[in-house]
C-alpha cells in the first residue's frame, strides 16, 4: 500500500503532495523529456526538494515511479498503469449496457462489447431484440479475430509487424466464404478500414452473417474493447452502411466516458 499519511504539524499531508507528484509526471512537460528530475519537479509542485525526494522514494518503492538509472530522472510507473487499466474496466463494464441498449434501440440488431485475446475476441456483454432471427448465448464466446469485424477493429492500431508478432505460427480460420485467407490479406482489411474508424465484416466469420464493429478507446487513447452490431445479410445487409455509423457513435460515446478525448487519431506503435 502507498503509504502517504500527515505527521503532526504538516499543513499539506504527505499524501497530497504525492498526488501532486504523479500528477506532474504525468503532464506532457515530464511525457515529452521522459520524466523529469527532483529539482525540476519540486519547482512545478511548488514543494521543498527535500520534500519531494522523500515522497518520490515512498512512490518508487510502491512501483508509482519509476527512476531513469541514466539520467536519474522520475516517471510514472506501472502501478499507475495497472491502477488506470482496471480502472478503465471497472468504467467500462458499468456504462457500457445502457450504450448497448441505445445501440439496440437504434439498430433492432444484436449489439456486443467484446475484447481481444491473443488472435481471439471474447464477447464481455450483448444485448439482443425480444423477438429476432439471432445467435444467443454471445456472452463469453471467444472468435477468431481475423475473420470477424470486431477482431479487425480491435488490431486498428497494430502495424504490420505487430500482426506478424500476434498472428505467428497461426493458421488463419477457415470462417466464411470471404474470410481472409492469409495474413496479408488481413493486414490490408485493417489498413482499408482503420481510416474510416469502422471495420465491416461481410460473410467473412460464417456464412449469411455480416457485422460492422469500431473501437473503443481508453483515457491513454489505446484501444481497450469493441462495439459491433451482427446479424444475418438479408436484415442488416442493406443497412450496414447506416449501422456503422451507429455502432461508431456508440463506441465514440464509451470512450468518451472513459476519458478518452479525441484529437487526430494515434499512429500504429512502429508507425510513429
Amino acid at each position: 500500500m502507498l503509504a502517504l499519511t500527515a505527521t503532526p504539524g504538516d499543513s499539506t499531508s504527505s499524501l497530497q503532495r504525492g498526488l501532486e507528484i504523479l500528477v506532474t509526471l504525468g503532464g506532457r512537460d515530464a511525457v515529452g523529456r521522459g520524466g523529469l528530475g527532483v529539482v525540476r519537479i519540486a519547482e512545478l509542485v511548488g514543494r521543498e526538494k527535500s520534500q519531494v525526494s522523500r515522497a518520490l522514494k515512498t512512490l518508487a518503492g510502491s512501483g508509482f515511479v519509476e527512476r531513469d538509472p541514466d539520467t536519474l530522472a522520475y516517471r510514472l510507473g506501472r502501478a499507475v498503469f495497472a491502477l488506470g487499466a482496471q480502472a478503465d474496466d471497472a468504467r467500462l463494464l458499468d456504462v457500457a449496457p445502457a450504450v448497448l441498449d441505445r445501440l439496440l434501440a437504434r439498430t433492432q440488431e444484436t449489439a456486443h462489447l467484446s475484447v481481444l485475446e491473443g488472435t481471439e475476441v471474447v464477447t464481455l456483454l450483448s444485448r439482443a431484440p425480444a423477438s429476432a432471427v439471432r445467435a444467443v448465448g454471445w456472452a463469453g464466446r471467444r472468435v477468431p479475430a481475423a475473420c470477424t469485424s470486431s477482431g479487425r477493429a480491435l488490431l486498428f492500431d497494430h502495424s504490420v509487424e505487430q500482426l506478424r508478432q500476434r498472428f505467428a505460427d497461426v493458421e488463419m480460420p477457415r470462417g466464411g466464404p470471404n474470410a481472409p485467407r492469409s495474413l496479408d490479406e488481413l493486414a490490408a482489411r485493417i489498413l482499408r478500414d482503420r481510416p474510416g474508424g469502422v471495420a465491416t465484416s461481410i460473410e467473412e466469420f460464417e456464412p449469411g452473417l455480416v457485422a460492422v464493429a469500431a473501437p473503443v478507446r481508453g483515457a491513454r487513447a489505446g484501444i481497450v474493447a469493441v462495439v459491433n452490431v451482427s446479424a444475418p445479410e438479408f436484415r442488416l445487409g442493406p443497412r450496414l452502411e447506416a449501422a456503422g455509423h451507429q455502432v461508431r457513435r456508440a463506441a465514440d460515446e464509451l470512450s468518451e466516458q472513459l476519458g478518452f478525448r479525441a484529437t487526430a487519431p494515434p499512429p500504429p506503435e512502429g508507425h510513429r
